[in-house]
């Protein structure tokens, strides 16, 4: 895999739209799996604080 230039690399052959395509997909794809849980654990834990303040307020 050996490219005369930059702009080479970049057409992949005549397939770089599908190649990079796929790459940004698959990154998207990454920091979804990274960042969801970690907004979801957020809001688990603020809904379980909230209740724990409620019950101590009740008792």
């Amino acid at each position: 895999m050996n490219f005369e230039n930059f702009s080479d690399f970049l057409a992949m052959g005549g397939h770089g739209l599908y190649v990079w395509l796929s790459y940004g997909v698959a990154m998207l794809i990454f920091v979804a799996n990274v960042i969801l849980p970690m907004r979801k654990k957020k809001d688990i834990v603020k809904k379980h604080v909230q209740r724990l303040k409620r019950e101590k307020v009740a008792q």
